[in-house]
């Protein structure tokens, strides 16, 4: 197997736009709160969300297919890694490179209005375009951005989506269908996504709280990160990934944890490293009951008690496609310029629910006292689709 490099990453999310500001607040030990309370998505209720406060790129003038908020994000994570992106297409050539993203909001915004505009006047809004909504436009609008011609599409998996691009990614430079890859995931807030968990009564009316006794669900949020992944040694390596399918539920996920304990596993094995061998774990960490109780048993199986963990949730709300990329991105500074081994804080109330399997919870504050060496990062979607990824400091 080939090493496959995470050689820069740009991201944006509710802690912040670029990697300086977003590393500042996430390992900062006074809770820096990246949720706001709005009704802005789910009028007449208030609810934590993860929103982006930070100035998109103006693209109306680009084509009108492409004229999306998702994509405006993903063009802000991808505007801090341009220069290396560039450097790769001249190094490569246009068609070597390929873009592998993840997504599961393109055009929802857009198309809600749009179709208000339509039952008001019975006409579509002037410069609309119904493939803003395809799940592809994405990976097309950043590869007409910087005019590659190789591989490029979208994996949607609802939550796992943004990690499993980057096992994507490894896949096509290993099979050596491209030079580079541009890997990442990116989704944006909206009144039909908070609509439909609210449906599903997994919103909590309170700030998330992972792992908590107290816990009643999830917070949503926005944000994107994206990778430049090439075969050339970087900062950081996908030492290994897991990917597997229970299908236990359409929405809930199998309480045994077998096919996320088998992810986790899948992932060591590929990397060739025991349990012992990693420093932290990013829970999947969403809040909900549910998810708590098999991820809980899932990490207890593979990992004892020893693996310090934490879920950032709390911080950024769940950011869906997007979130495995995120917090591959947050594995990815936890793993660089960090000499003291901090770690994302786990923020909640502190009261661990008894009923769940003991874990050892990062608190703010808490330092390996060295370099990390491997971490992992788990991401759990609908349909028992599960993904682990494990990073490692180069």
């Amino acid at each position: 197997m080939k090493n496959f490099f995470l050689n820069s990453m740009g991201i944006i999310c509710s802690l912040g736009s670029g990697k300086e500001r977003v590393r500042e607040t996430l390992f900062s030990p006074i809770d820096p709160s990246g949720l706001t309370i709005t009704d802005r998505y789910s009028p007449g209720r208030n609810l934590y969300c993860g929103v982006v406060a930070t100035e998109l790129p103006d693209i109306s003038d680009r084509h009108p297919s492409f004229r999306t908020r998702n994509n405006a994000l993903c063009l802000k994570a991808l505007s801090e890694i341009k220069p290396e992106v560039d450097a790769a297409i001249s190094k490569f050539g246009r068609t070597r490179v390929a873009v592998v993203l993840g997504t599961s909001t393109p055009g929802l915004t857009e198309g809600l209005i749009a179709r208000r505009h339509y039952e008001k006047s019975g006409t579509w809004p002037v410069g609309f375009s119904m493939v803003e909504q395809e799940l592809g436009s994405l990976a097309d609008f950043v590869a007409a951005e910087l005019g590659t011609a190789g591989i490029a599409h979208v994996i949607s998996t609802a939550c796992s989506s943004g990690a499993k691009s980057l096992a994507s990614g490894a896949r096509i430079l290993n099979a050596g269908l491209a030079d580079a890859v541009i890997v990442g995931g990116c989704d944006v807030l909206g009144e039909f996504t908070v609509a439909g968990f609210c449906a599903l009564e997994a919103i909590s009316g309170a700030r998330c709280n992972p792992l908590s006794v107290h816990r009643s669900g999830i917070n949503l949020g926005e944000g994107a990160a994206i990778f430049l992944m090439t075969l050339e040694e970087g900062p950081v390596r996908l030492a290994g990934w897991g990917e597997t399918s229970d299908a236990h539920h359409i929405s809930a996920p199998d309480p045994t944890g077998k096919g996320a304990t088998a992810a986790m596993r899948l992932a060591l094995n590929r990397a060739g490293l025991s349990p012992n061998s990693i420093d932290y774990l990013n829970l999947h960490g969403t809040g909900t009951r549910q998810n708590d109780e098999m991820e809980s048993l899932a990490v207890s199986d593979v990992f004892g008690e020893r693996l310090v963990v934490s879920s950032t949730k709390p911080l950024t709300g769940h950011t869906l496609a997007g979130a495995g990329a995120i917090e591959a991105a947050f594995c990815w500074m936890t793993l660089t310029e960090n000499s003291e081994g901090v770690v994302p804080p786990h923020w909640w109330d502190g009261n661990f629910d008894p009923n769940l399997r003991p874990l050892h919870i990062a608190n703010p504050g808490y330092r390996l006292g060295r370099s990390p060496r491997y971490v992992l990062s788990n991401s759990f979607a609908f349909g028992g689709n599960n993904a682990s990824l494990l990073l490692g400091a180069s």
